[in-house]
């Protein structure tokens, strides 16, 4: 039987791929990721107890699927305002559209160059480099800045009579997004008690994200790096460099690009 395909139906297909495909690019960089995953999960029990016949299952998913949509809801509910914002601001769709990889180099280098400044003049600083987990809702508690990253820019907002100094700065790729942000503070047992606030920060962002955050202490210079609720300490400069290059799989340079004083204890 032939299939009566019209041009407005190619059209529907069209625009709903569309829409798809935007709504998966703009769940990677949220927090969201997780909570599909669970989702997922959930709809694939649903559908292999169907297919075996697992009553108890079946009995369990029908008696509370109206529980399970109103908690998808609750839980996706700060994703949702957030987007339903962008979109009616234009800016939602230009963002996914005109976004850019960065140039991981250029990028890691500028890193580096400030990690450096900082450490010698023992000045304190929380860099948080965003990956897949989005955190915009840091991001709304700090000062919005999206500028291009440059090692000048980070050093100008760490020091101490600068207004921003507080809090952290959030990198996402090139773009230094915000300053002055707020970051959960960690309650692990397992850190040691003389750590301050921002060392505290660094680990607890990193326990609920995939961030990597760089922290440099104002006593000592110290280098540390928070990742996956783990704070590693007293980095030296070649430390930093491989762990930099090695996240953003670009050839680390075969020449000294700044002078460097090893991190003291």
């Amino acid at each position: 039987m032939p299939i009566d395909l019209r041009w407005i139906d190619i059209l529907d297909i069209l625009i709903v791929s569309v829409l798809v495909y935007y709504v998966f690019v703009w769940l990677q960089g949220t927090r969201a990721i997780p909570l599909i995953r669970g989702v997922v999960l959930l709809v694939l029990v649903y559908i292999f107890g169907r297919l075996l016949g697992l009553y108890t299952i079946n009995w369990l998913f029908d008696k509370f699927a109206a529980v399970i949509a109103v908690m998808l809801v609750i839980l996706f509910q700060p994703e949702l305002r957030r987007t339903l914002e962008r979109l009616g601001r234009g800016r939602l769709f230009g963002r996914l559209i005109f976004s850019q990889a960065p140039q991981g180099g250029k990028y890691v280098r500028h890193i580096i160059k400030a990690a450096e400044q900082l450490s010698n003049s023992k000045t304190g600083a929380l860099i948080v480099l965003e990956r897949l987990t989005g955190l915009t809702e840091y991001l709304e508690s700090g000062v919005r800045i999206d500028g291009l990253l440059s090692a000048e820019l980070l050093i100008s907002i760490f020091e101490p009579r600068s207004p921003l100094h507080d809090g952290a700065v959030i990198l996402q790729g090139e773009r230094l997004l915000a300053a002055s942000c707020l970051l959960p503070i960690s309650e692990s047992r397992l850190l040691d008690k003389r750590l301050g606030t921002r060392h505290r920060a660094a680990v607890g962002i990193s326990e609920i994200s995939d961030a990597l955050v760089i922290v440099l202490s104002e006593k000592t210079g110290t280098i540390s790096i928070a990742e996956n609720g783990y704070l590693t300490r007293f980095l030296t400069k070649d430390m930093l460099e491989e762990k930099l290059f090695s996240l953003y799989k670009v050839e680390k340079p075969k020449f000294e690009l700044f002078s460097w004083k090893n991190a003291k204890k």
